[in-house]
């Protein structure tokens, strides 16, 4: 399938990095960084997932300013509301005009033990508040030596899928677990096996028409000097960027991809 249809997403992940009045400065210099090259990143969905603390003054700050990002957040509850100390209900996220919120990341998956079943919760929270999903999928280097390329992420989306509407709106982003923040990059050759495989998924659980419109990413040590290549590739709709979304200049410089692929 192509993705002549699919406006493609640059999404920054911000992690647990820059507090409320470092997000200002930042999201400033990449919107002046950007203003000069508006007619390069008109066709070309950028998104900030900056940490909980942030998302209010960065909300304030974009509404201001005008400036045309779309705000998104790094997680959300599974439950709606009550006795969740420390959890984040989507519908407090909707009403700071968050529209994207990650789910499934590795880290979460890693380190909060985050199974199958939870990240399938979120993503039916997600949904019922208004909010995008972006599912995030990708295996390690182990599962990949034992169960091949595209294994882990595929049954990773098909678990996340379960009981959605054919008509949800949502993100799909492969991040091989191997290829995150270890300077280790999948070929784009390696990204367009897994990211069609997923497609797929899309298209047996929400049907064609989903599949063609759904947005699929790939995240894993991206930068400018290999975006380009990424984005050549007919089923990498976008990235899930890291490290390098910290970095104004590099990061507004991956936003730019068309001008290193003559789109």
């Amino acid at each position: 399938m192509g993705s002549v249809t699919r406006k493609p997403l640059i999404a920054g992940n911000w992690k647990m990095n820059l507090d409320h009045l470092q997000a200002v400065a930042f999201v400033q210099k990449l919107h002046w960084t950007l203003k000069d090259a508006a007619h390069e990143t008109d066709s070309v969905e950028v998104a900030v997932f900056p940490p909980f603390t942030d998302i209010r003054t960065v909300q304030t700050l974009m509404d201001a300013d005008k400036i045309p990002f779309a705000l998104g957040a790094q997680d959300v509850s599974a439950k709606d509301s009550g006795a969740y100390t420390g959890e984040v209900s989507g519908a407090f996220l909707k009403k700071l005009d968050v529209h994207y919120v990650i789910i499934g990341h590795s880290e979460r998956r890693e380190y909060h033990a985050e199974s199958d079943e939870i990240v399938a919760g979120k993503v039916q929270a997600a949904l019922r508040h208004g909010l995008v999903p972006v599912i995030c999928v990708g295996e390690t280097l182990e599962q990949r030596e034992e169960s091949g390329p595209t294994a882990v992420s595929v049954a990773q989306l098909r678990a996340a899928l379960e009981g959605v509407a054919s008509d949800a709106d949502i993100v799909v982003a492969y991040e091989p677990v191997w290829a995150i923040g270890t300077g280790q990059v999948a070929s784009p050759e390696q990204a367009q096996e897994v990211c069609a495989a997923l497609r797929s998924v899309v298209a047996d659980s929400q049907g064609d028409a989903a599949a063609e419109r759904t947005r699929i990413l790939y995240g894993g040590s991206v930068k400018s000097g290999n975006i380009a290549s990424f984005m050549r590739e007919p089923d990498v709709d976008g990235a899930l960027v890291g490290g390098a979304s910290l970095l104004a200049d590099e990061f507004a410089a991956i936003i730019r991809y068309q001008k290193h692929v003559g789109v």
